[in-house]
């Protein structure tokens, strides 16, 4: 009964959640005393898809149907739960992204499963399967005891390591029957930012609000960011008025991000915001206002003029990158 795990990609490649998935797996699975299976969904072939046997995967299942090369949500629950039933597991772990979000309640209705999203431990190794996550937007953690025989584990991005742990995967080809009515609904055509760090994937983001009075001031965000090999986000109120497209905006009522790194230039740090982003191992405000509430949740804050402080932060990087080459 070992412990099965999507592994999550995109145009071919598997994202790095998907290995911190694997991990995740894996490390359960050794505290179950057993072993790991993962399932890949879509073009992953040869070489590619053996790179999960590095971190744990005994057993690979390779999904080929090309109607699953996009993601659709139905079909997607409707083979990871027919794996599951087939490889016997009793604990499926997934990504809690966007993909994994669309797809752990429906596979949970479809195994009778209990269901907890956004896990950041390991479960515990007691009488009874519990495991810790996040709850009331990153400001609390709680415990979920998992009563049902199958469980269904959605792991925070970016809050679990990933851990090699070499193993020689058998790669089977696994396609099983999917009802058409799980094609009702499909996307017509997905377009996707290119030559970017996505910005739930990256480990450092840097982000500015209307402090920066503009669009027509970003460049110094952008460089910034270049410097530093991070994604670039934005608040709220920057998105809706256009200055910065809406991808961008992270908080509450956009993306939610837990990067090891977040630099937030301009933005005052209403909850709203800070719900987004709060699971960022280290904060970094830049804000002339000495008041702005930021600066409560933050590890590091520098009160002064962003148009002042950033130039002299992108100096910075490049000198200190320039004395490490």
């Amino acid at each position: 009964m070992p412990v099965l795990v999507f592994a999550e990609s995109i145009d071919g490649k598997f994202k790095k959640s998907a290995f911190e998935a694997v991990s995740y797996a894996n490390e359960t699975a050794k505290i179950l005393g057993t072993t790991t299976t993962a399932i890949s969904v879509g073009n992953i072939t040869g070489d590619d898809l053996k790179q999960l046997g590095e971190y744990g995967a005994s057993k690979i299942l390779s999904v080929t149907d090309s109607r699953l090369n996009n993601f659709v949500n139905q079909a997607y629950a409707s083979v990871i739960a027919q794996a599951a039933k087939d490889e016997g597991a009793e604990v499926v772990v997934l990504s809690n992204t966007y993909t994994g979000k669309a797809v752990a309640p429906r596979l949970a209705v479809k195994l009778q499963a209990s269901l907890a999203t956004g896990v950041i431990q390991l479960p515990s190794k007691g009488d009874k399967f519990t495991v810790k996550k996040k709850s009331f937007s990153g400001k609390a953690l709680s415990e979920v005891v998992c009563n049902t025989p199958v469980k269904i584990l959605s792991v925070a991005p970016n809050s679990f390591t990933i851990i090699k742990s070499p193993a020689t995967p058998s790669i089977t080809a696994y396609n099983p029957a999917i009802p058409d009515t799980d094609f009702r609904s499909v996307s017509g055509e997905i377009v996707k930012s290119s030559g970017k760090v996505s910005v739930t994937e990256a480990e450092i983001v840097v982000s500015a609000g209307r402090g920066m009075k503009g669009p027509e001031n970003w460049g110094m965000v952008e460089e910034l960011a270049a410097e530093l090999g991070a994604a670039t986000a934005c608040s709220k109120p920057v998105a809706d008025i256009g200055w910065r497209p809406h991808h961008e905006h992270v908080g509450q009522t956009g993306k939610a991000i837990s990067p090891n790194l977040y630099i937030a230039i301009g933005i005052s740090g209403a909850i709203q915001h800070l719900a987004g982003v709060n699971s960022s191992k280290v904060i970094v405000a830049i804000n002339k206002d000495p008041e702005a509430p930021f600066f409560k949740a933050a590890d590091y804050g520098i009160a002064g003029d962003a148009f002042e402080v950033v130039p002299k932060l992108i100096e910075a990087v490049k000198a200190f990158k320039a004395s490490h080459h």
